[in-house]
């Protein structure tokens, strides 16, 4: 491992000129920070291509009118993607609501239990193999700052980030507008008239076609790998709806 630059190298290295024919650029580091909202876009098509396929599949069985199936089909998609985009509104406002309570018991430890509030810094510190000697002048420094020390105690000590403005009705249009565009995709055969069993089986086709480049599409956003993504998403997406259908095909036997 090199040693520190000293003083005098340092003063060197920031008079240098640029060399000529080479640009000054600033390292910048690529981070995906929109995880939530993916997470929010994966809910949201994975139910919408499964459900309504299964509905779809399963009164392709029972009834011999495509716009019957088409007229159910859409109803479910109305409901769905209310009570989804309902559920990742209520989840949203309650990870805010938590991060709120959890912050407020901070700011009240930091004044009426300082002694402990102090270990749990240290405590924090050793975890990453700092010493004490190391850590107490950056505790001396959160003390000067009780803002910054309670979030430090809120992403260290307990893992909170702090949620954005305005992310519970985000999450709900974004899980809801999701929804739909997942569940148009196995309802489309249907809505060009085709007989129940032709549009069954191609229904089945661009279900998982759009399984697969959905999850192309995460991985590469993700960066996790495409096909990798790709082949997990159609996997599990494909399971499901295949579950789904069965178990549909089944009730309706019974019905």
């Amino acid at each position: 491992m090199s040693e520190p630059a000293g003083p005098s190298e340092s003063l060197a290295v920031s008079t240098s000129p640029t060399p000529q024919g080479e640009h000054d650029q600033s390292h910048v580091e690529g981070h995906f920070e929109s995880s939530a909202t993916v997470r929010d876009i994966v809910i949201g098509l994975a139910d919408g291509l499964t459900v309504p396929f299964a509905l779809a599949a399963g009164l392709s069985g029972a009834v011999a009118s495509s716009r019957i199936v088409v007229v159910a089909g859409l109803a479910e998609i109305a409901a769905g993607s209310i009570a989804m985009g309902l559920g990742g509104y209520l989840a949203a406002r309650g990870d805010a609501e938590h991060y709120a309570s959890e912050k407020r018991r901070e700011e009240l430890e930091i004044v009426e239990r300082t002694r402990d509030e102090e270990e749990e810094v240290y405590e924090i510190f050793e975890q990453y193999s700092v010493p004490r000697a190391n850590a107490a002048p950056v505790l001396e420094a959160l003390k000067q700052n009780p803002t910054a020390w309670v979030d430090f105690m809120m992403r260290f000590e307990l893992g909170l980030e702090q949620p954005k403005p305005g992310r519970a009705p985000r999450s709900a249009l974004t899980i809801a507008t999701s929804y739909v565009a997942g569940g148009m995709v196995p309802l489309f055969p249907y809505m060009l008239a085709f007989e129940n069993r032709s549009a069954l089986q191609l229904s089945i086709v661009i279900t998982l076609v759009a399984l697969a480049v959905f999850g192309a599409l995460k991985g590469r956003i993700m960066g996790t790998g495409w096909l990798r993504s790709a082949t997990q998403t159609l996997l599990i997406g494909g399971i499901a709806a295949a579950a789904a259908y069965l178990l549909a095909r089944l009730l309706n036997g019974y019905a």
